[in-house]
């Protein structure tokens, strides 16, 4: 990709995210190498939302690893194999196609092998539900096909824990936190595959649960998550929600008490103040999102596109009634309060 378009689409999507959530905290990214071979590992709840999380504020220019269902229209592959995504494929694309990934691992070697960074999601699914997933075995096959043309190759595995304080509610928080690299070659058998996967594997287990919340325990999943939701625990700080966890037969006869949130006033003023961005969402777009995970992605994009979108059309009507100085007065005024209400107003 074009360096300068590559800076223009990643200064527009870093704005839009910083304006979208009520906060982004970034963690770790010491230890993200800047002249090795990368693959970051992230955990994977939110749809696209967290592949832009890392894209933007990773201080690599990766490469993604991405379902190949989305890309069987031309246009859209046309626009995804611009900004360096790879198709991967999956038994529910057809038995078939899965020997088309003997190609896509070959040019995730060269893409390590030129010193670059590639992102795929190991949990090989996208879920809501705040724990580490079995990982599939997909990322290590790309590891080892990668050793396999270029034994002295210095892969470094990048744990990434995404914790979103809700990822269906507008505004949201959120959390990156880059874990320490794995040296591959400390885990890597070549006589031995199987079992290095399996190392690999719970290395990197290991590291996600650290780096983001954890429940094992699926009895008490729903009670202790909602336990947490009404202490007002912080899911943005994964530490403390997991030693939290651990401590659930302490806690979890206490009667919590639910706390409310004061912001209703602030969230109708905040529609008010944009009613027809409001109704489409909620009347026309909303209904047609297909599964939670991808409500956050899909609040995002419509707000990216539809939020300049109205403030041209309000422009263009204020114009016609005042002085152009006086519309862009208003036009500045609206939007700060838009910016403040959600960064400081609402919950």
């Amino acid at each position: 990709m074009n360096g300068l378009m590559y800076s223009i689409v990643k200064f527009i999507i870093k704005t839009g995210l910083y304006a979208y959530y009520k906060g982004i905290e970034i963690r770790g990214l010491e230890h993200v190498p800047k002249n090795k071979p990368v693959m970051f590992l992230p955990n994977h709840q939110s749809a696209l939302m967290d592949v832009l999380l890392i894209a933007t504020d990773c201080n690599r220019k990766p490469y993604f690893l991405t379902r190949a269902d989305v890309f069987k229209k031309a246009f859209l592959k046309r626009i995804f194999a611009y900004f360096q995504m790879l198709p991967i494929y999956r038994i529910r694309d057809g038995r078939e196609s899965l020997t088309n990934n003997d190609k896509i691992f070959d040019a995730c070697a060269n893409v390590l092998h030129n010193g670059n960074a590639l992102v795929m999601f190991p949990e090989a699914n996208h879920n809501l539900r705040r724990r580490v997933r079995p990982l599939s075995k997909g990322f290590t096959r790309i590891l080892f096909r990668s050793l396999e043309l270029y034994p002295n190759l210095d892969i470094q595995l990048v744990p990434v824990g995404l914790n979103y304080q809700d990822a269906t509610h507008f505004p949201d928080r959120v959390s990156v936190h880059f874990g320490k690299p794995i040296a591959v070659t400390s885990f890597f058998d070549p006589r031995d595959y199987m079992g290095s996967s399996r190392a690999i594997k719970e290395k990197v287990t290991t590291e996600l649960k650290m780096l983001t919340t954890h429940i094992e325990d699926d009895a008490n999943y729903d009670r202790i998550v909602q336990s947490l939701e009404h202490r007002g625990a912080d899911f943005t700080d994964p530490v403390a929600i997991n030693n939290e966890v651990e401590r659930f037969n302490e806690w979890k006869n206490i009667n919590e008490p639910n706390l409310q949130s004061s912001s209703s006033a602030f969230r109708i003023l905040l529609y008010i103040l944009n009613v027809p961005i409001y109704v489409l969402w909620k009347y026309w777009l909303r209904p047609k999102v297909p599964e939670a995970e991808f409500v956050g992605t899909f609040k995002f994009a419509f707000g990216l596109l539809a939020y300049p979108i109205f403030i041209c059309f309000l422009f263009l009507i204020l114009i016609n009634v005042i002085p152009v100085d006086m519309a862009l007065i208003i036009l500045v005024v609206h939007a700060s309060i838009t910016f403040f209400i959600i960064k400081y107003l609402l919950k």
